[in-house]
């Protein structure tokens, strides 16, 4: 049966697609490429007579690579599951997967499933190694689900009369909460940023007393390994400092 696929493969779209027996599959080679350069390969097997097509978990294997945390952010796994329905593929135990279906044609079910496999190759440029402001969306959409009334990039007043732009202000019944993310893939912009925040809650000193006083948060993007034990000490004297893999723990925060 391999042979015949590898038939009907070349008489179809052989001249762009590759066949080869490995390890029980039908190997499938195909002229698309991840964004580093390395081909997408494609594998093909007849089990209880279905024809299968997977890529064995290769595409979501290297976009894991492409990310300090080894996973997808909110963002990327919500494009994912559009690529998935786009294209009509399972995505079963961390696989892409497609099941040819009699009325399909293998080409077309090859060709469908390196799309997919392609386009979600390309969430890789969503990373937050690539773009560390994404963690400011997954923020957002935070605050919004738990409810919590919130405003951002305000421009507030520092006893020094100079004015600084805040992250995120946040209004709770019985706190407000003035929050500065902490998010960079560069270990030597770690503590550049680290700098920038801790001036920042000394100028805002003054906005901590009062009837209401104004709780200081550090949010650490801790999915990022960058930051030394010593930038965490510099803010927990101003700030209460936390952690986005602890969500839970900065919610509370938010409303304690």
């Amino acid at each position: 049966m391999s042979t015949a696929v590898c038939q009907e493969i070349a008489d179809t779209i052989g001249q762009l697609f590759d066949c080869a027996e490995v390890n029980g599959f039908v190997r499938i080679r195909t002229p698309y490429l991840y964004p580093d350069g390395d081909m997408i390969d494609l594998y093909w097997k007849e089990q209880n007579g279905q024809q299968i097509l997977t890529d064995l978990g290769d595409t979501l294997r290297w976009l894991d690579t492409q990310s300090p945390s080894q996973q997808l952010s909110k963002k990327q796994d919500l494009l994912l599951q559009d690529i998935r329905l786009t294209h009509d593929v399972e995505i079963y135990r961390g696989t892409l997967l497609l099941r040819v279906s009699p009325q399909e044609s293998l080409a077309t079910a090859i060709t469908r499933l390196a799309q997919a496999a392609l386009a979600t190759a390309d969430l890789s440029f969503l990373s937050r190694s690539r773009l560390t402001g994404s963690i400011t969306d997954d923020i957002v959409d935070f605050l919004q689900e738990k409810q919590i009334r919130f405003t951002q990039n305000e421009k507030l007043t520092g006893r020094s009369g100079r004015s600084r732009r805040l992250d995120f202000q946040t209004f709770h019944p019985r706190r407000t909460s003035f929050i500065e993310v902490l998010s960079t893939g560069s270990k030597s912009a770690a503590n550049q940023r680290v700098d920038t925040v801790l001036a920042t809650w000394i100028d805002f000193s003054h906005y901590k007393v009062g009837q209401q006083p104004t709780r200081f948060i550090s949010l650490f993007d801790d999915t990022l390994d960058v930051w030394a034990e010593e930038n965490i000490r510099q803010l927990q004297d101003y700030s209460d400092v936390a952690y986005w893999s602890r969500s839970a723990e900065f919610a509370e925060l938010l409303v304690a």
